[in-house]
């Protein structure tokens, strides 16, 4: 993992962020509900949850992709909840960049991969010339593992990993102090989602990057987070380093999730059970629940009978 101060102000602090949208009249979808975290320089800061949860509308919501319906985002200074100025939304998309999930949807097929990468360079004037842009492009291009000779080739004659590559160094080639990396590996074969994990924390090593990591595969999160955020429903509910969380979940529907990761001792899984969450047969609303903090960096939203009663459950128990 890379070294985290923790002391220091963070990059990006989310207080409070609501994105709701209206479905008619008498409907409002509530995606994303009161919700706040902060991110450290040089950290990786895992957001999970099952689909539906929030998470990809939260970091929609951050790099404003969404208008966010209420709430507060500062980003290295920068309030970028509101109407964006010039300068405030100059500086978000040169600073914030943003990885997808589907790695060929978010390709233009149209375009080869040397215009892909490079687009941001010349949108944004970072590049003197047209030699300086295409030196860069083939800096980063041999940075993720591809070739300059692919850089006239177009996304659909790579692979889904390859893809992956070129949209992580479209990304990175602007060199952005945040990057949200929106379920990067959910569309890759198993045997690639490790390569790509690994080329994103050795970039992250290389560049100091902060990365947002969005994503369901819960052994990933741990294996490439210093710290993880779940949701649920839109509502945080829990957040705490990586050994807080998978050590020492405290919220019922955490050691739910945590309790259906398959383990790789036969003789341990057979024994496995995973846990049932239902939240309406508990009782648990979470609009009434707040903040209840176990260490400086380990939260739980419970009220504080429910805080008493999950806190009392051994962890040996999910």
């Amino acid at each position: 993992m890379s070294t985290v101060h923790y002391e220091e102000e963070p990059l990006l602090r989310v207080e409070h962020l609501k994105q709701y949208f209206r479905v008619s009249r008498t409907y409002t979808v509530k995606a994303v509900d009161n919700i706040s975290f902060e991110i450290y320089r040089g950290e990786t800061f895992g957001l999970v949850g099952e689909s539906g949860s929030g998470k990809s509308t939260t970091g929609r919501a951050i790099i404003r992709l969404y208008q966010p319906t209420a709430g507060k985002i500062l980003f290295d200074g920068h309030d970028l909840s509101g109407p964006l100025s010039r300068e405030d939304e100059h500086y978000l998309r040169t600073n914030m960049q943003m990885i997808f999930q589907d790695p060929m949807a978010s390709l233009n097929p149209r375009k080869k991969i040397r215009e892909i990468i490079g687009e941001g360079l010349k949108i944004h004037h970072l590049c003197q010339n047209r030699q300086d842009l295409e030196e860069q492009v083939y800096a980063m291009l041999d940075r993720v593992g591809l070739s300059q000779e692919q850089a006239s080739r177009y996304p659909q004659q790579f692979s889904g990993g390859q893809r992956q590559r070129i949209g992580i160094a479209r990304a990175l080639i602007m060199h952005p102090k945040l990057v949200i990396a929106d379920e990067p590996i959910s569309s890759l074969d198993v045997s690639i989602q490790a390569q790509v994990v690994n080329l994103m924390k050795d970039l992250q090593e290389q560049m100091g990057i902060t990365y947002l990591f969005i994503a369901h595969d819960l052994a990933m999160v741990r294996y490439i987070s210093d710290r993880v955020g779940v949701m649920h429903m839109g509502h945080m509910l829990e957040s705490g380093t990586t050994e807080e969380i998978f050590d020492h979940p405290v919220h019922p529907y955490t050691r739910s999730l945590l309790s259906a990761i398959p383990h790789a001792n036969p003789i341990v899984e057979k024994k496995r059970r995973a846990l049932v969450y239902d939240r309406e047969a508990e009782g648990i609303d979470y609009d009434k629940g707040t903040l209840h903090y176990l260490t400086r960096t380990h939260y739980v939203l419970a009220t504080d009978e429910e805080y008493r009663k999950w806190s009392s459950i051994p962890p040996e128990q999910i």
